[in-house]
């Protein structure tokens, strides 16, 4: 997908990229690998691959999710070099974003990124998952929406996510193929977790017709205090 093809697919979407846009992203994708070269960020730095499989897919949300166009808090956990967060933060300033990223390096890139990029209101932690949402943490159930794309199964990445969300808030998960096992597998935990999934989006991306699911889960009771568990464990010891 050139940037061209980009910005033409994302207008079939309503989404009209402004020529400053349109820069941020060229930005993005060239400081992405001149700093991949030192810092493994991604495996894939082919500029049309990236402007589909990282730029237009962290944007698919935007396609379904009215909530992402508007002022909202968005957490996005595990996000990497800023995936979905940042592209959405470029079509939407309004969007109030939060990263948490357990690797330092990934976070001294992401600053690099926001700064040449002028992007306000983003904030970037360095930190677990498990210890940002926990039961002390002054950010838990305050944000209106979270994200994550490659962060784990769906009854982990819910176990991270939902203790951040607000009631009344989302979880925006972002899966391929084998969404409606993960789904199926995570029933309980979102359950537990006080959430309810109110939507299954599925498509595929242009050119490579890969399989897409954007899964939406609404908070509609408070997390018990107890999730999430210690660092470590919601992965080893998902919640059946």
């Amino acid at each position: 997908m050139t940037p061209e093809q980009f910005k033409q697919a994302l207008a079939q979407h309503q989404i009209e990229l402004s020529e400053h846009q349109e820069q941020q992203f060229a930005a993005y994708f060239k400081l992405l690998v001149e700093y991949n070269e030192k810092v493994n960020l991604t495996t894939i730095t082919n500029r049309d691959d990236v402007y589909l499989k990282h730029f237009y897919d962290s944007l698919t949300p935007a396609f379904y999710v009215s909530d992402l166009k508007e002022k909202k808090s968005l957490v996005d956990v595990g996000a990497g070099a800023g995936f979905p967060s940042i592209p959405l933060k470029i079509i939407n300033p309004n969007l109030e974003v939060t990263i948490v990223d357990s690797l330092n390096k990934r976070i001294i890139f992401l600053q690099k990124l926001v700064e040449l990029l002028g992007l306000e209101h983003v904030s970037l932690v360095h930190a677990r998952a498990e210890e940002f949402g926990g039961r002390r943490s002054k950010d838990r159930a305050s944000f209106d929406l979270a994200t994550a794309r490659a962060l784990a199964r769906l009854s982990v990445m819910s176990e991270l996510c939902l203790p951040l969300v607000k009631i009344g808030g989302k979880l925006i998960a972002m899966k391929a193929a084998k969404a409606p096992e993960e789904l199926a597998a995570a029933e309980k935990a979102i359950h537990v977790l006080g959430g309810q999934v109110v939507d299954d989006f599925e498509f595929k991306l242009p050119k490579n017709n890969e399989d897409r699911h954007i899964i939406v889960i609404e908070k509609e009771r408070k997390t018990p205090i107890k999730y999430p568990r210690k660092a470590g464990t919601p992965n080893k010891e998902p919640i059946e």
